[in-house]
């Protein structure tokens, strides 16, 4: 089912997520059916719990080609539960960035260039994974969204910020 993404000002934004408790349920299950499927509706790249009004640390991400993101490499398809981000430099690249949450808008904004993640999937089947790069940000982004964070929380410049039609003219980007 696709769900309506909850947008900047929405205050369930800015909620903590609660830990899931319980893998392998019908419930865990649906989530991230619904999550896919709304992810897939707004070609995003990813999309958590909490952005369709849903409290719980869940994250989905993966993308093989995405108009959002036409130079981006491909990440793995991935459902991740309760997740755990451990950085393995203190090396930050800034990038362009865009939110399903905040449609319409980029900005730059400065991510660790290499983490490990742990956490689940939904069937509670353990995963760990050390990545970098684009696959880095696009799990730290999401991940954020766990701690009631939005990306332009993290701008160091809001000169680095604004409409993708106005930054980007004449590219053909969707609007997030």
């Amino acid at each position: 089912m696709i769900h309506p993404i909850l947008r900047m000002g929405d205050a369930r934004l800015h909620r903590v997520a609660e830990p899931v408790t319980a893998f392998d349920t019908p419930a865990l299950h649906a989530l991230v059916a619904d999550l896919f499927d709304t992810m897939a509706a707004a070609n995003g790249a990813g999309l958590a719990a909490p952005q369709i009004g849903v409290n719980l640390r869940v994250v989905i991400f993966g993308i093989d080609h995405n108009p959002r993101y036409p130079a981006a490499p491909p990440v793995p398809r991935t459902v991740l539960v309760n997740p755990v981000l451990t950085p393995l430099t203190d090396e930050q690249e800034e990038d362009w960035e865009g939110c399903l949450s905040v449609p319409g808008l980029r900005g730059r904004v400065p991510r660790i260039t290499r983490l490990r993640y742990t956490g689940h999937d939904q069937h509670g089947r353990s995963i760990d994974r050390t990545v970098e790069g684009f696959h880095a940000r696009v799990v730290q982004h999401e991940c954020d969204h766990l701690d009631g964070i939005l990306y332009p929380q993290r701008l160091r410049d809001l000169r680095q910020f604004g409409f993708t039609d106005v930054l980007f003219p004449g590219q053909d980007l969707p609007d997030d």
